[in-house]
């Protein structure tokens, strides 16, 4: 009896032993590893509902931070514009109070006003606005570099007078250059928008290593812009958003276009478009530039229409594919080289019709494979229309904006890797640009039928 007592007493004398060893080395390892609060706050995973309800985990947000411009880069444009129009006699003593001008390429606006809520408003963003450049990942420069192009567009400007938008793109870089967060990466960390296909062409060379966001990559060269770096961004849509039931009955138009008949480069194929098309009897094809009576003409066309053509501009993407998106107008794309926005969670083939420009020049061709298409699928491709709406609505609050940053924030880590091989490259003899691009099938899609 007192040999069991005494192996019991062993016994318990061993567990206590192992549970105190446990307690020490739990509490020594709890305090070598860092608690939540002394994480950088980009590696802390937040949680946050789904759409079903459910608690998912959440990348860490990306923090930009914007800089306060001088105002002639950004109110002042605005002020420009409304003075070159008449809006404004002379300059108005708070230019923040002046609106915006409609018009294709209103992302700056957006992104720049988005930047400017509290963050209390910007629930759901990919991106968090700092106010010290010292934590900041990227580095939002909110130029109107689009609307600076048309300030004076089409309107002589006397020797000496007028606004200079080449005279504002060399402020901007003398600007730019004097800030140590520019100089210490080359202004590769760095945000700027330019819309407008000609945006910043006077210093394109020198803004080329910042993520550039850009309608499409017509005017730049394979060393200025890439998918890599930069990224393509919707147009505004200037017709209203269809409100309507999906379905054909009020749609008795087969094919719709309204716009400019002539333009350049790749655009030229709209001519010969008109000229194949302009004698179909369900076929609306106008010539019209934009104005306000002619936007209403647009929306009612759109609206009433199964299929909306979208031909290449004076550069491959155009404001037209984004109105026809909005209106439930299935887009006929006849643009070879158009890039696309958001394609990472978009499956353009899904609502649109791609035919390569060629076959859409021969006679009869396009309208024939039109009126094949039965009104079932027509009414798939609406549905898909209608979830993806959102994307290219600047207004909606899940919409163009947010997916802009969640871009932007994808290219932090390649922005960081190019950073640091820069810096620790001693020599490199090249005879050629060194470009950072992708390699995609380079035939072309004939059609997505």
């Amino acid at each position: 009896m007192a040999r069991k007592s005494s192996l019991l007493k062993r016994a318990a004398i061993a567990v206590v032993s192992v549970i105190a060893i446990y307690v020490i080395l739990n509490a020594s390892v709890s305090r070598s590893l860092p608690s939540s609060s002394d994480l950088p706050r980009q590696l802390i995973r937040e949680e946050e509902d789904d759409d079903q309800g459910r608690r998912a985990p959440v990348q860490p947000k990306v923090r930009v931070y914007m800089y306060n411009l001088p105002k002639r880069f950004t109110y002042g444009v605005i002020e420009q514009h409304s003075i070159a129009r008449g809006g404004v006699k002379k300059p108005v003593d708070d230019v923040t109070a002046l609106k915006y001008p409609g018009h294709q390429h209103m992302h700056e606006w957006y992104l720049f006003s988005d930047l400017n809520r509290p963050e209390v408003d910007r629930s759901g963003s990919p991106i968090v606005r700092v106010l010290d450049p010292a934590d900041a990942d990227l580095f939002y420069v909110p130029v109107f570099s689009s609307l600076s192009l048309i300030v004076n567009a089409g309107r002589p400007v006397e020797p000496g007078s007028g606004y200079s938008d080449e005279k504002m793109q060399e402020g901007l870089m003398e600007w730019l250059e004097g800030q140590e967060w520019w100089r210490r990466n080359g202004g590769r960390d760095h945000v700027i928008p330019a819309g407008d296909p000609n945006a910043l062409y006077r210093i394109l060379d020198r803004v080329k290593n910042a993520v550039l966001l850009v309608a499409d990559f017509g005017r730049l060269r394979p060393d200025q812009g890439s998918f890599v770096k930069d990224v393509v961004i919707p147009y505004s849509h200037r017709v209203n958003l269809f409100n309507g039931e999906i379905g054909v009955e009020a749609r008795n138009t087969l094919l719709f276009f309204m716009g400019n008949r002539y333009r350049k480069d790749g655009g030229k194929v709209r001519d010969l478009l008109f000229q194949v098309l302009e004698k179909e009897g369900d076929v609306t094809i106008k010539h019209g530039t934009q104005s306000r009576e002619n936007r209403r003409a647009a929306t009612k066309g759109m609206h009433t229409s199964k299929f909306c053509l979208n031909p290449a501009g004076d550069t491959p993407s155009a404001c037209r594919l984004f109105d026809s998106i909005v209106s439930l107008c299935v887009p006929v794309i006849v643009s070879d080289s158009i890039e696309l926005p958001f394609e990472d969670v978009i499956d353009y083939r899904k609502f649109s019709i791609f035919v390569e420009a060629n076959a859409a020049l021969q006679p009869r061709f396009l309208v024939q494979m039109l009126r094949k298409i039965k009104t079932k699928k027509i009414l798939e491709y609406q549905r898909e229309m209608r979830l993806v709406t959102r994307y290219f609505d600047y207004d909606n609050p899940n919409g163009a904006v947010k997916e802009i940053w969640r871009q932007v924030s994808q290219k932090l880590p390649l922005i960081k890797l190019m950073g640091n091989r820069d810096r620790r490259l001693v020599l490199r003899n090249l005879t050629e640009p060194n470009c950072s691009c992708l390699c995609t099938n380079q035939t072309g899609l004939i059609t997505s039928i």
